[in-house]
């Protein structure tokens, strides 16, 4: 029940109206005490060598912290291995958002035994693509395309969303990164004078918003947005969303372990289309890739 995100006092009412226990809140908090050695276990187990596609991402929480309510950010790490399965490869508390904390997530995985990583999906975090090059400078970094939309409309009046949005789509889903290019001048042409720091974000950030380009079909739509680490923190969230602030670092660890613990006991298929991505990732990275493949 608490990995499901259900109060201790009302585990405490569950377990009186069910079967009639008399246990105090504390008693439950002192139960749950028990997972921190589990934690510690699952957090520091040994990673594979190499990861065709990591997912980095942070979600949002309210901590008591010295009396004080502050906001810390949960770093998730979702890989997808050479077999094609997902997993949470782990979770550190933090706070704010920061791409010196990621680089410190990023060399604990490598001494977790991660040595490659073939691409890596961020968002727009300042300073992330250097953290990423920093520890791991042969890895293809995939922006989120959606991240990037967002951004854009931060500069756009409420009245232009829908024909931006609707401007920026055959950028993202032309066929080929000159086809894209060829779009983004168009939306330039169109909107350019109205919302110049639009283009200019879209521009500054084109080497790592087109890396997908490179790739086939199949995995474009793996790796062009965060969507696949996102729907992760959609579960997270459903659990969470009880407790608008966390007691402590510990208390918030706690709930998201369980927590990912049962959204991951679903993670049993492979991605779609597996075998297809991976034929045509070995032809890309064939010295990174096949001494690793069983």
């Amino acid at each position: 029940m608490y990995a499901r995100g259900v109060s201790t006092r009302d585990i405490q009412a569950h377990l009186h109206q069910l079967y009639g226990l008399d246990v105090s809140p504390t008693l439950i908090s002192n139960i749950t005490d028990k997972l921190p050695p589990m934690i510690k276990e699952w957090q520091s187990r040994p990673l594979q060598t190499v990861y065709a596609v990591v997912f980095l991402d942070a979600i949002h929480y309210k901590v008591k912290q010295e009396g004080q309510v502050i906001n810390k950010a949960a770093y998730m790490v979702v890989g997808i291995d050479l077999e094609g399965q997902k997993d949470v490869l782990g979770i550190w508390i933090g706070e704010n958002e920061s791409a010196k904390f990621w680089l410190n997530v990023l060399n604990e995985l490598k001494s977790r035994g991660v040595e490659d990583i073939l691409i890596a999906c961020v968002d727009n975090l300042k300073g992330f693509s250097e953290a990423i090059a920093a520890c791991y400078p042969k890895s293809d970094i995939q922006k989120c395309v959606v991240h990037q939309i967002r951004n854009s409309l931060k500069y756009v009046s409420y009245k232009d969303y829908k024909p931006i949005t609707a401007a920026l789509k055959p950028i993202y889903k032309a066929s080929t990164e000159d086809a894209a290019l060829a779009e983004l001048d168009k939306f330039e042409e169109i909107w350019g004078s109205k919302y110049p720091l639009v283009v200019r974000s879209w521009r500054s950030n084109w080497d790592e918003l087109a890396t997908f380009f490179r790739y086939p079909m199949e995995m474009r739509r793996l790796i062009y947005t965060t969507n696949l680490i996102e729907g992760y923190h959609r579960q997270l969230r459903k659990v969470t969303k009880g407790k608008s602030i966390f007691p402590t670092d510990d208390s918030l660890t706690k709930m998201l372990f369980l927590a990912t613990m049962e959204v991951t006991k679903r993670w049993t298929m492979r991605i779609q289309n597996w075998g297809q991505i991976l034929s045509q990732l070995t032809i890309y990275f064939p010295d990174r890739i096949e001494q690793y493949v069983r």
